[in-house]
């Protein structure tokens, strides 16, 4: 433990201390995270500790949802900084659970199979197999161990929080799933852990995907979806740095792109870029 901020590495003994804040009838929120904290992940534990007695904070490079080895060994583990980034928010309203893949999966590292009644195979899906089985297969474990009032995801990755609701609903997990705005950088970039990789000039690149995605917003209003994302596509083409993996706009409840706009539904235009070799997602409401 340091200094009133508490870190548990064994699920067993966080069980144990949640257990006796819940017999003290405390509230608990949770921030999962894979660490690398960021500004980003600060603000969803702040909108936990606005409304939660504690907020306990994951700490965990999950290996399921990695397509990519390579990926995965190069993803920054900096538990220490991570923890000393969350004492400047709380010193003793934070939980921290760090825990080793052998104490999550108990030797078994493998996902689960999941269904998310078809959000999971748009998108994302689409580009990596496989990758939210093992998000499903994360969250509901550690929905389980933590138990928390209400968990709070970044609307970032707007196609995972849509599926970590679908989650909590099909498998009746008593947690209330909260969705918060998107924490930029001043200059519009998305905050990822993945930046801090980004080489200077992909950087100084990055917030054109921001831009594009406002500009496609106004266009929005006058043309049709077709229309906008063949604009897209050009600006991307015309880049010599980024790289465009997708874009497309969605129904926000089912994720499936748009083919004709109606007034009765709501729109969200989503992207991945790649920067070199480091892949940025983000993604804006539309109406």
């Amino acid at each position: 433990m340091l200094q009133g901020l508490k870190i548990y590495h064994k699920k067993l003994e966080l069980i144990q201390y949640i257990n006796v804040l819940k017999s003290e009838f405390k509230t608990i929120g949770f921030v999962p995270t894979m660490g690398a904290l960021h500004q980003g992940h600060l603000s969803l534990v702040n909108f936990g500790l606005e409304d939660n007695d504690y907020v306990v904070v994951s700490i965990f490079v999950n290996p399921t949802q990695f397509n990519n080895n390579e990926d995965l060994e190069k993803y920054p583990r900096t538990l220490d900084r991570d923890v000393n980034l969350l004492k400047t928010v709380s010193g003793n309203k934070i939980i921290v659970y760090a825990p080793s893949v052998e104490d999550i999966y108990e030797g078994n590292t493998v996902s689960q199979s999941f269904t998310f009644d078809g959000l999971e195979h748009e998108m994302e899906g689409a580009f990596r197999p496989g990758h939210f089985n093992g998000v499903g297969t994360i969250v509901k474990r550690l929905l389980e161990i933590v138990r928390p009032d209400y968990a709070y995801f970044g609307q970032k990755d707007f196609q995972q929080l849509q599926i970590v609701k679908k989650l909590v609903e099909l498998h009746k997990i008593p947690t209330e799933i909260i969705g918060c705005p998107i924490f930029r950088a001043s200059d519009g970039l998305a905050m990822s852990s993945r930046n801090e990789r980004l080489k200077p000039e992909y950087r100084a690149a990055a917030p054109f995907i921001y831009k594009t995605l406002k500009t496609a917003k106004e266009k929005f209003g006058t043309k049709s979806a077709k229309a906008v994302t063949e604009w897209v596509a050009k600006q991307f083409k015309n880049h010599g740095l980024l790289k465009l993996e997708y874009f497309l706009i969605a129904d926000v409840k089912t994720l499936k792109p748009v083919k004709r706009k109606s007034t009765k539904k709501t729109y969200r235009a989503f992207i991945a870029v790649y920067a070199d070799d480091i892949r940025l997602i983000d993604n804006i409401a539309l109406n």
